[in-house]
């Protein structure tokens, strides 16, 4: 982390503690650490302690006279790498949603461009209140990062979620932060996710449970990266994802013309999609009366969206997704190959804790000279980063690089 500078905001809650080794952690391991305090947070823990870890002055007046003359959150703001709170009151965390800045921090992380990563703390019943998860939610819709509180032991007395991370968690997140941030600057990447719906009629359409959360996650993961990026979503119960063009559609055909109109513009395509593979033949234009009865449904095949982006692809880097509930590794295999893809994703749908609605996923990476990896049980977040790891190996040595 030499050369790296990073803000660290603590706010008024009993973990304080526990960022001053988070301090101490960055600066041995090279990092330049301004810390930035509540008034609250100076309650449990002293200023002198972090300024004495850090070696640089603690900031938590918002008009106090600088050491050296700068408007003080302009000038942390611009130096920041990352800032990250640690920990995140649930009050920090509501004015921020709200874009309320009414201390120094709040004020900072206003006025900074550099990822903001939240590590909320607090009593597992104010941690699932429902305005917090609301706040959470609308943060992350922004483009603020949030790491999840472990379970544990908790100040009040009670065991529950809302206990902060150890130091160390948190450092090793803020590094893989500053490792991979700026990777894929000027890419532009490409997303597909969430079902289609093929209609029977104006009230009744073909679907299936695809939630669309994998591919909102590679969408958000890819913007952290430096990417430009395109998501093409079918209908989901997701927020929008703040900074990434969405382009909504609703059927197969719809999906189809959005990535092809997009495609030569696009260095990278993730097929993360479930888009049906049939569609009634005939749509009616009135609602079927169930007294009228139907026999069957006779059905058409729908495009095949990743077959077409295989066949027309030129420099892009492709990567599908195999859903399968049984031979998984070889149907997978069979898609990559007769899909001419660069990268599947293979995950067994039939499990209840990963996969279709979860937020979690525990998948298997193919590739077309055979080799294979297996990736171990964990969020879909993680699960996206960990693919455009892989991607970005897979891309040619000329692509752009960033100055950063």
């Amino acid at each position: 982390m030499e050369g790296r500078t990073v803000v660290l905001g603590v706010t008024g809650g009993i973990a304080a503690y526990k960022s001053v080794e988070i301090a101490s952690l960055l600066v041995k391991r090279g990092a330049s650490v301004h810390v930035v305090m509540t008034e609250s947070a100076t309650r449990f823990v002293a200023p002198l302690t972090f300024r004495t870890i850090s070696r640089n002055p603690v900031s938590y007046h918002m008009f106090a006279d600088p050491d050296v003359w700068d408007v003080r959150h302009v000038g942390l703001a611009e130096v920041a790498d990352i800032l990250v709170v640690a920990p995140a009151t649930a009050n920090c965390l509501g004015k921020v949603s709200q874009g309320i800045a009414d201390d120094l921090l709040t004020t900072v992380i206003m006025a900074t461009k550099a990822p903001v990563l939240f590590v909320p703390s607090m009593n597992e019943a104010m941690y699932e209140n429902s305005v917090v998860q609301r706040n959470l939610t609308r943060l992350k819709t922004l483009g603020y990062s949030v790491m999840e509180p472990d379970c544990g032991y908790l100040a009040c007395g009670k065991e529950g979620k809302g206990r902060m991370p150890e130091p160390l968690d948190i450092v090793l997140e803020i590094e893989r932060f500053l490792l991979r941030e700026r990777d894929l600057m000027g890419m532009t990447v490409l997303v597909t996710a969430g079902p289609t719906q093929e209609p029977l009629d104006p009230v009744r359409y073909i679907t299936n449970r695809s939630s669309g959360k994998m591919g909102y996650e590679l969408a958000k993961a890819a913007k952290e990266r430096g990417a430009d990026v395109i998501l093409v979503t079918g209908p989901v119960m997701l927020p929008r994802p703040f900074g990434i063009k969405v382009v909504p559609v609703r059927t197969s055909k719809e999906m189809f013309r959005a990535v092809m109109d997009h495609l030569s513009d696009t260095d990278v395509v993730i097929g993360a999609a479930a888009p049906a593979d049939w569609r009634p033949a005939q749509v009616s234009l009135e609602k079927l009366k169930k007294s009228e009865g139907l026999d069957s449904i006779p059905l058409a095949r729908c495009e095949d969206i990743l077959s077409e982006v295989g066949r027309r692809k030129k420099t892009q880097i492709t990567v599908g997704f195999a859903a399968e509930t049984c031979d998984l590794i070889e149907n997978a295999r069979h898609k990559l190959m007769s899909k001419n893809l660069d990268l599947i994703v293979a995950n067994d749908v039939s499990r209840r804790d990963a996969g279709f609605e979860s937020d979690f996923n525990e998948v298997k990476l193919l590739y077309p000279d055979g080799n294979r990896e297996d990736l171990p049980y964990m969020t879909k977040r993680e699960v996206a980063h960990k693919i455009l790891d892989r991607v970005t190996s897979l891309l040619p040595l000329t692509r752009p690089i960033s100055d950063a």
